[in-house]
């Protein structure tokens, strides 16, 4: 799965999202069939209004032209529905739906995502208002009312509970060049969702007697280098192994994703590999390529190649007919839906010419998966074991449990006990939830880059499980942070916003600037929007809307070294950045040939107009931008953070590169 540039961090996903500091500007009211175009030329936000009655469906749009905007609605009483911001970029359409619990008056904001880009056009459109459907059905399809027009890609549901199809249905196209509709029965790319059936295929040779899920990987496969640490097939599955991703570490060597890529090439890269990211079980970093690795062992263990395998093994007695692993680029598929981008000349394919499998690659329909998700709860391939183990939660080795099990993710949902994962390559968008209390589980696809497979697979669980979600919100409901900050109206002295001032580094190239805002702290990350931060304690503060809450730490009012992000389970300390000017670099000393043996690629850093860029062959030129001493921030995800390495006598003779799944990849100096 390739990663976004700066709206992923990690697993700290859009870190925070509101903006408090902009103009209003009323446009008015909004009108079913007549679009309105406006511009954004200031840091503003537009508020539109909506007349609705009780219990009314409604479907607008915002096509973004040359900036990335978000949208916000508010019911009624002024009370924040819901945000909405898809990775299309600047670019495209926002998609924005809403249900009216009351009669009433409701707001529609629309501004900038990123407040240091915020000029270009866009047009709103009220499409559709009509009363909420009555039937669980019926929801469904206003939930899919995006993608049910015959003019663009489309998507594919199922609802599956105890063993029952409850529901199926395709919407939209799943090619545009021949106008063919999607059925449940078009067969998509579900990319990362691929990743349990490598590991079940890893416990189903367990069982076997055949191999042990505490092997050593180099048992198996002798190419992966010795980094002086046993890496185990478990570490693999749980994302624990340290190995840097494979996608990450294509792209830094020049390759494009659309690249006919194989297994071969993930082998080969994997085996020039000097150094890991961590030690194997210290921390969980996602990671792509042990899923590879974890097929390549499938099909060395059991003399099959991988796709046979899982055919003879778990598709076929699960009568997942239309399933296959695709390591076959030019094989053709029948029902197979092609994946796209919007643009702002309509819809363009997105090519995808994978042919390796483990992390990604499982062909398959919505329906076919409902099977899969059914033999969790009705064992018919595998055994209870064998479930129990791929749901287990791993543990690092200091004793933290987190969220990873065996391909896949544990936690909760509305109160509910969740397993899931989603997928994203190319414009390929699926997510799987199951919900094992209930025997319940969802499975959406989508073939265009916008789409956002996760929101609308819990939408369809908060339709059919919503009386579950109150009686345990309602069981369980602890204060949020927000309002315990409320409640406790705490304010901060002086010397102590003073201490807190300042820029932190999270993670490598991914910053967040600490300022004072009105007698408090606000908090503002690379590219992304700020927010007030609201006090909690004299060292705590929450950041409303995302479950996250930072805790500073500082001794006798000097400046905080460091502050603690708590969120999702997960702390992660951020440092305070030293003051440093960058006027005074001579970005000159850094030009010059680089070259990585791990990548077996060069890179050219040179000067123009003034700017330090590195150049390679096959990708777009990459600006370095000073933020420390011989530290550069790049302005591509992949070279996110530079630093720079110098002999005794202070000169450069290379670099080490990081970024968001690759730690220290090392460059040397052609001299």
């Amino acid at each position: 799965m390739k990663i976004p540039p700066l709206k992923i961090c990690g697993f700290i996903l859009c870190l925070f999202i509101s903006a408090l500091s902009y103009a209003q500007v009323d446009h008015g009211s909004l009108e079913v069939g007549k679009p309105q175009n406006h511009s954004t030329n200031s840091l503003e936000k537009h508020i539109f209004h909506l007349d609705l009655e009780q219990e009314q469906f409604v479907f607008l749009r915002v096509i973004q032209q040359g900036v990335d905007l978000q949208i916000s609605t508010y019911d009624v009483n002024g009370d924040k529905m819901a945000d909405y911001d898809s990775p299309n970029g600047t670019e495209g359409p926002e998609i924005v739906q809403l249900n009216s619990d009351e009669k009433g008056v409701y707001k529609i904001e629309v501004y900038p995502y990123n407040e240091e880009a915020f000029e270009g056009d866009y047009e709103i459109q009220l499409d559709l208002v009509e009363p909420i459907a009555q039937t669980k059905e019926g929801k469904v399809d206003q939930a899919f009312y995006a993608y049910r027009s015959n003019d663009g890609p489309g998507a594919s549901v199922a609802i599956q509970q105890n063993g029952k199809m409850l529901y199926s249905k395709g919407y939209g196209l799943a090619n545009l060049e021949y106008d063919i509709q999607v059925e449940p029965s078009s067969v998509f790319h579900i990319a990362s969702v691929s990743k349990q059936f490598t590991a079940f295929s890893i416990l189903l040779l367990q069982a076997d007697g055949k191999l042990n899920v505490n092997d050593d990987i180099r048992k198996y496969i002798p190419e992966v280098p010795d980094f002086g640490k046993t890496i185990t097939l478990q570490h693999l599955a749980t994302h624990t192994s340290g190995l840097r991703d494979q996608w990450n570490l294509l792209v830094m060597a020049g390759w494009r994703m659309d690249d006919v890529i194989t297994k071969e090439h993930v082998l080969k890269l994997v085996s020039r590999q000097e150094e890991l990211n961590f030690e194997p079980g210290e921390e969980m970093y996602y990671c792509n390529t042990g899923f590879t690795l974890l097929a390549e062992v499938v099909a060395r263990v059991s003399g099959m190649s991988f796709a046979e395998f899982t055919k003879e093994r778990i598709f076929d007695p699960l009568e997942m007919n239309e399933t296959l692993f695709y390591d076959d680029h030019e094989k053709i598929v029948k029902n197979r839906a092609y994946s796209y981008h919007s643009s702002n000349n309509g819809y363009k394919k997105s090519v995808l010419n994978y042919a390796n499998v483990g992390a990604t690659s499982l062909f398959t329909t919505v329906e076919d998966l409902s099977k899969w998700a059914a033999n969790f709860d009705n064992t018919k391939v595998g055994s209870k074991e064998i479930i129990h183990d791929l749901n287990t939660r791993a543990v690092l080795n200091n004793g933290d449990t987190i969220a990873a099990a065996m391909g896949q993710f544990v936690g909760k949902y509305k109160g509910l006990d969740e397993i899931q994962h989603g997928g994203a390559d190319a414009g390929y968008r699926s997510y799987l939830t199951r919900i094992p209390d209930e025997q319940f589980s969802v499975a959406v696809f989508g073939n265009s880059a916008s789409f956002n497979s996760g929101n609308l697979a819990h939408a369809v669980v908060d339709i059919y499980l919503s009386d579950l979600m109150e009686e345990q919100e309602e069981a369980v409901s602890p204060k949020e942070p927000e309002e315990a900050g409320k409640e406790n109206n705490l304010s901060l002295n002086p010397e102590l916003i003073k201490a807190y001032v300042g820029d932190y580094e999270l993670q490598p190239g991914f910053n967040i600037k600490i300022f004072e805002e009105e007698g408090g702290l606000a908090a503002q990350p690379t590219g992304q929007s700020k927010t007030t931060l609201e006090v909690l304690s004299e060292t705590e503060f929450n950041v409303p809307g995302v479950g996250a809450k930072l805790i500073f730490e500082t001794t006798n009012g000097s400046a905080a070294s460091y502050f603690d992000l708590h969120q999702g389970g997960q702390i992660t300390k951020a440092e305070r950045l030293e003051e440093f000017d960058k006027e005074e670099v001579d970005l000159n000393d850094f030009t010059g040939e680089y070259y990585s043996p791990e990548l077996a690629t060069n890179y050219s850093l040179k000067m123009k107009e003034g700017k330090l860029i590195a150049e390679h062959q096959r990708t777009a030129d990459i600006e370095l931008d000073p933020v420390k001493p011989d530290v550069f921030n790049g302005s591509q995800y992949y070279f996110r953070q530079v630093e720079f390495k110098r002999d005794d006598q202070g000169k450069i003779v290379g670099f080490a590169v990081s970024n968001g799944r690759v730690r220290n990849l090392k460059f040397n100096k052609i001299n």
